[in-house]
Order: C-alpha cells, then sequence, then structure tokens
C-alpha cells in the first residue's frame, strides 16, 4: 500500500484478500483473472502484490493468515482512508462495533486497525500518517 499522494479521507485506498495459504489462492487468482504477482517480503515467508496484466500496475494484494493478519478472517478487506486511525477505532466501538485488529503502525507514520461494524461487516481503517 504504497502511494507518492496522500489519499483523501474517505476513500477505499486499498483491498487485499487474507487466506491462510495465499501461495494457492494467488495462483488461482493469477490463472482466473491475469493477474501477475510479484512477492512481498513478511519475515520468513511472503505476502503478495497483484498485479494488472497489461500495465503491471499494483492492484490488490493477498495475504497469509500470519503477522499482523492473525486475527482477520478469510476475506476481501477493503482499507478506507481516515484523519486518525485511533480516534477513528475509539468512535467505532463508542458506536458499537468492535476492533479485530488494534491500531498499529505499519512501517513510517502510517497506521491501520481492522473493525467490525454493527451488521457485522470487516474493514480496515488506514491515515497514512
Amino acid at each position: 500500500m504504497s502511494t507518492s499522494e496522500k489519499p483523501e479521507v474517505g476513500t477505499i485506498t486499498w483491498t487485499d484478500l487474507t487466506v491462510p495459504n495465499a501461495e494457492a489462492v494467488k495462483d488461482f487468482y493469477s490463472k482466473v483473472v491475469g493477474w501477475k504477482f510479484m512477492p512481498v517480503e513478511m519475515g520468513g515467508y511472503s505476502d503478495f502484490n497483484m498485479n494488472t496484466p497489461v500495465s503491471g500496475k499494483t492492484t490488490a494484494g493477498i495475504c497469509h493468515t500470519r503477522g499482523v493478519n492473525a486475527a482477520i478472517p478469510a476475506q476481501w478487506l477493503v482499507y478506507i482512508t481516515v484523519e486518525d486511525v485511533d480516534k477513528s477505532a475509539a468512535l467505532c466501538v463508542e458506536l458499537g462495533g468492535r476492533i479485530i485488529v488494534q491500531p498499529k503502525s505499519m512501517g513510517g507514520q502510517a497506521r491501520f486497525c481492522v473493525i467490525q461494524d454493527l451488521a457485522g461487516a470487516v474493514a480496515a481503517l488506514y491515515s497514512p500518517g
């Protein structure tokens, strides 16, 4: 999830899929959709950036259910840009939602967390810092 431009608050900034076996699932999407993949070293294993077949633009990620993703159920997860991840996470709980992954840094000043809303849907909140 890298961009030279700061994403606008309220936009879906990134999408990734978290699954127990990212190796097999990246191959599935590579064949079904045509995506090319680029390994992303995670310290002992690789997650994958999925790239469009013509331009090579990174469009999504496929991640193992390990490390910072260990608590995330298998699903496509959207990352919504917010002004302040910690403040938004607190508001989530105050309004009856639940925190699945507590706010944490993801390199530099960027932060994220994973929430569950009142209907049970899951999304990540992201702030580039």
